[in-house]
């Protein structure tokens, strides 16, 4: 190329690229300006309070009360904030951390006196120069109930303006929502709880009495087999008694139901049959614990031990895309569904929950225990995956239940169990 030429070519190309340089910045000023002041604001209150969310739905130990002061003091817009109860301060941001006494005790005032209090320089005194702190806005987190153990203290430079106090109270009355939500889900555990130590006092009365006379009865004809029964029956007692979270995999729910079953065959002999059908792409399924055995249970003791001759359990757990479909049928002495039609509170969806034979007290701990089953189901994956029954007098009984593969309730570190969480 000629000399003369490539300069004017440097200096074309040059040009191009500042203009595409330019060019791309206006493109980026002009998505920026998508959004307005209005919508940025919105956004800003709105992550703001979602991360004071999370700390605050903890129940505000010492950590979370730490990292929920600092989001609720930029909500607020003051110069410093607490969350302080009637003995001390749980938590502190920003200026004011040597009026900590006084706030605790304005706080003390305001949960007497059930409202807020605006406290001015004549209610902080201080012998500090450097001290710039002129005022407060205490406002209790009021649950649903009325009661406030937890004020939010908001610190000014002067006397405190009407939008700081608005602002105080309405911040106030939102985390003390989100306190009452943190009691909920703690009383949901603590339901949840209750409802597995009532499926393990169910199991441990006549199951266990039955399991050590079968295996007592082979502690001398053969020493053996009463070994590795005594080896079943423990670990079947382990996990359904130990330390256990909220949900469980299907593989360890299966897992104790065969060993439920290899003693309860010992028991009937030949008289029991066991057919299981599971896909194995179902096996890490989460479900709640405790919620398959009762149903193997209820087919066994209730089914299967009434009826002469041969009676077969069928467990089977099918991949349907996003859900796992599991049934339990036995081929047992079956009921009239119109007799638990006067029962109270019954199993929903499907026939009513199979409640056989004529022992009204022993069919009541069955009825117990898949309502148990069934509410469980409910409350954690929705109305729709309630228990399922099909029976009739002399046709046996099939359960089904439906359980969805991924759920936002079912993750670790939320109550999942096994070898994730566990839960006293």
């Amino acid at each position: 190329m000629p000399a003369n030429l490539s300069a004017p070519l440097a200096v074309l190309a040059l040009v191009t690229a500042l203009a595409a340089a330019v060019y791309a910045v206006v493109r980026l000023r002009a998505r920026r300006g998508i959004a307005t002041a209005t919508q940025r604001a919105t956004y800003q209150v709105l992550h703001t309070a979602g991360l004071a969310a999370e700390p605050l739905r903890n129940g505000l130990g010492a950590t979370d009360a730490a990292k929920a002061v600092r989001h609720l003091r930029a909500l607020v817009g003051a110069p410093g904030a607490a969350l302080t109860g009637s003995e001390a301060v749980l938590a502190f941001d920003g200026r004011g951390q040597h009026h900590a006494e006084q706030f605790t005790a304005a706080a003390q005032q305001a949960f007497d006196a059930s409202r807020s209090l605006v406290l001015t320089a004549r209610d902080l005194p201080c012998d500090r120069p450097d001290c710039l702190v002129r005022g407060a806005v205490v406002a209790p987190l009021t649950g649903p109930d009325g009661d406030a153990t937890v004020a939010l203290v908001a610190v000014v430079d002067d006397d405190p303006a009407p939008g700081l106090v608005q602002a105080t109270l309405e911040t106030a009355r939102w985390a003390g929502s989100q306190l009452a939500l943190a009691e909920l889900d703690s009383s949901r555990e603590r339901l949840a709880r209750a409802e597995v130590r009532a499926l393990r006092a169910q199991i441990s009365p006549h199951f266990i009495y039955n399991a050590l006379t079968a295996i007592a009865s082979f502690v001398r004809t053969d020493p053996e087999r009463a070994r590795d029964l005594i080896l079943e029956f423990a670990e079947f007692t382990r996990y359904s008694f130990r330390a256990h979270g909220e949900f469980t995999t299907l593989a360890e729910e299966l897992r104790s139901i065969d060993r439920y079953l290899t003693i309860e065959r010992a028991r009937f002999g030949e008289r029991l049959q066991v057919r299981l059908q599971i896909a194995p792409e179902v096996l890490p399924v989460h479900l709640p614990f405790l919620c398959l055995q009762p149903l193997v249970e209820n087919a066994v003791r209730h089914g299967l031990s009434r009826k002469p001759g041969l009676g077969t359990v069928s467990i089977e757990a099918r991949d349907a895309g996003t859900e796992c479909h599991i049934t339990v049928e036995d081929d047992g002495v079956g009921m009239d569904p119109a007799v638990l039609t006067a029962g109270a509170d019954p199993v929903r969806r499907g026939a009513d929950p199979v409640r056989r034979g004529a022992d009204p007290a022993d069919d009541a701990g069955q009825h117990v225990g898949l309502s148990n089953v069934d509410e469980r189901l409910r409350s954690v994956f929705g109305d729709e995956f309630g228990l399922v029954v099909e029976t009739a007098v002399g046709a046996g009984t099939k359960v089904s239940m439906r359980v969805p593969k991924f759920h936002p309730d079912v993750r670790p570190g939320a109550g999942a169990t096994g070898r994730w969480e566990v839960l006293s």
